[in-house]
């Protein structure tokens, strides 16, 4: 047999071996898929953009079908996406989540005091990269607009250096959230009954010295809340709404009055 024949028989056993060995992997480590993702995902606007809890529509798309999560909590499908997951799954709902923007900061041109005067592209993205930007305090919203620029709602304005969300046009998409560079802005579910309008977990001291509206981590809203949906973390309140029933006890009591 001539070395050419040699190897096209060689390379043929190895061929044949390797898609042996192949297809024999592919019984062994095969993960059964549920259908019902694959539908679910169609049914979905595939925009990936958070507002459901989830890194993307995928992730939601699983955990709808393995029963994690509620299936009214993708604004952007709107009503028509909530009816036919709820037709897949064989599940009827409590009717469409409604989530909205929330801005956690109070820090006007006003109450937040400028460390400096900025002069550069009038970007919040820009403006985050020298120093956190011209106000004292670098966890609250810089004012630039990135947010603006990006709503599809039209529901966002800036006023005194401050990004203002109307809640009535916003429909929860996220959008707005990933791009500021702060984190300023979360995606809250409907109802919100109250919250806390700071973003800033430094000690309550440092706080009054850039913010006039800053949380100081007094504790005041946690002593007097009566459901105990309220926590301090770094000086920072948070509350539960999920929990909160808006009794109002928490603004009567906020000495920086900067829970809304």
């Amino acid at each position: 047999m001539n070395t050419i024949a040699i190897a096209i028989l060689l390379f043929s056993v190895i061929g044949l071996l390797c898609a042996t060995i192949i297809t024999v992997a592919s019984k062994l480590m095969f993960v059964k898929v549920d259908v019902r993702v694959e539908k679910i995902l169609n049914c979905l606007p595939g925009a990936n953009c958070g507002a459901c809890g989830f890194s993307g529509c995928e992730s939601y798309a699983v955990a709808l079908v393995k029963g994690d999560t509620a299936s009214n909590l993708c604004p952007p499908g709107g009503d028509e996406a909530y009816e036919h997951i709820n037709d897949i799954l064989g599940i009827t709902g409590e009717g469409l989540a409604r989530m909205t923007a929330i801005v956690h900061c109070l820090g006007d041109s006003e109450s937040m005091k400028d460390k400096m005067e900025y002069v550069g592209l009038k970007t919040c993205f820009a403006a985050k990269q020298l120093y956190g930007g011209q106000g004292a305090c670098t966890y609250g919203c810089i004012g630039f607009g990135d947010c603006v620029a990006v709503c599809p709602s039209d529901a966002i304005c800036v006023e005194n250096s401050l990004a203002r969300i109307d809640r009535r046009k916003c429909s929860g998409c996220a959008v707005c959230a990933k791009i500021c560079p702060t984190g300023v802005i979360s995606i809250e579910r409907e109802p919100i009954h109250v919250a806390v309008r700071c973003h800033n977990s430094e000690k309550g001291a440092v706080v009054k010295t850039k913010c006039s509206k800053g949380c100081i981590g007094c504790m005041r809203c946690v002593k007097a809340c009566p459901a105990k949906t309220i926590t301090v973390k770094d000086s920072l309140a948070a509350i539960d709404n999920l929990i909160c029933y808006g009794c109002r006890e928490c603004v009567d009591v906020c000495i920086a009055k900067c829970i809304f």
